[in-house]
């Protein structure tokens, strides 16, 4: 019987990758990609009333956008690191790829240590769905990624998973959240969960939080954790600040929670005043043991999602109620 490997390496598509998918052949992608380039330095030469040479100048990418270049340049990092990463961790324990697009459905559960070949968002994503399996996070670009979620490179990644399949590594627990729903269906969050519309209309839903309750219409609901409170949650914080200030008054900027702190925070996005909604309940925190319970006033198009993986989502139309916590794992 197929049994997981001890040591799972995660890895991902590359945008290289997501182009050639999309347009067939490395020909036809490389031709995409310079015809934007040259329609965009035609557009900005119209503007300031330049003569256009199509015929003779070369095809140059506006200032800031991907060449094509660039993108084979970042696959071909991407594809040494994953190379490289393999020959790391020919250890006497069986490894085993399993690409992002399949991570949902993997059963990690007799998995050793996971490795996450970066971006730092699919360490958020993969925390979700290994369990208690440590994560080691390798950051494969250093030169191009930031690595918040990545602190080992590839050259050190053996040293990290020998520690962990030793029991002499040190590991660093991430505070999730959770929504549940009354259907049974479960959803959990490393950095944020959003609910509310899956387009740009208005969701519509009541909202209980410690005994108070009231109807709401807005741009739908935020719950963050520690590890998401730079992220998503900051720029609410910023933009409250922003009008704020336009309106005279100061603020703070917000604020910053540990990974493992055992809090998480929400905020009602954009909530409108109406005769039907009201806007008492806009910001707070759950604890541990307090729910954050929202029912869907929604016909068609409500969703709850996590970590801004839009296509990963719960239903979330009338009829449907999400209890939002801290979660057990």
């Amino acid at each position: 019987m197929f049994s997981p490997s001890p040591i799972i390496i995660v890895h991902r598509e590359t945008r290289l990758e997501g182009v050639l998918r999309r347009w067939g052949t490395r020909g036809q992608a490389k031709f995409v990609i310079r015809q934007a380039a040259a329609m965009e330095r035609a557009r900005q030469a119209e503007s300031t009333g330049a003569p256009v040479l199509a015929r003779k100048a070369p095809l140059t990418a506006p200032a800031g956008a991907d060449t094509y270049a660039e993108l084979e340049n970042e696959d071909h990092v991407y594809r040494e690191s994953l190379v490289a990463l393999q020959r790391e961790l020919n250890l006497e324990e069986r490894v085993q790829l399993v690409h992002r697009d399949y991570v949902p459905t993997f059963d990690f559960g007799l998995s050793q240590v996971v490795v996450v070949l970066g971006q730092d968002g699919m360490v958020a994503n993969v925390a979700k769905y290994v369990g208690d399996a440590p994560i080691v996070g390798v950051n494969p670009d250093p030169a191009r990624f930031d690595g918040v979620l990545l602190p080992f490179q590839v050259s050190q990644a053996r040293a990290a998973v020998q520690g962990v399949l030793k029991r002499t590594h040190k590991t660093r627990r991430v505070t999730l959240a959770e929504a549940l729903l009354n259907d049974g269906q479960r959803l959990l969050a490393f950095n944020d969960l959003f609910v509310g519309s899956a387009s740009h209309v208005s969701a519509r839903y009541a909202l209980v939080h410690q005994g108070r309750a009231e109807q709401q219409s807005s741009s739908g609901i935020i719950v963050s954790t520690g590890a998401g409170s730079t992220g998503w949650l900051s720029s609410v914080f910023n933009m409250t600040s922003g009008v704020a200030g336009f309106l005279g008054s100061r603020t703070e900027h917000g604020f910053t929670m540990s990974w493992e702190e055992r809090k998480l925070v929400w905020v009602v996005r954009e909530p409108f005043k109406s005769k039907h909604s009201r806007i008492t309940l806009v910001a707070g925190t759950l604890e541990p043991r307090q729910e954050l319970v929202v029912q869907s006033a929604m016909p068609e198009g409500g969703v709850i999602f996590s970590d801004g993986i839009e296509i990963d989502f719960l239903t979330f139309n009338s009829g449907a109620i999400a209890r939002i916590q801290i979660a057990e794992q």
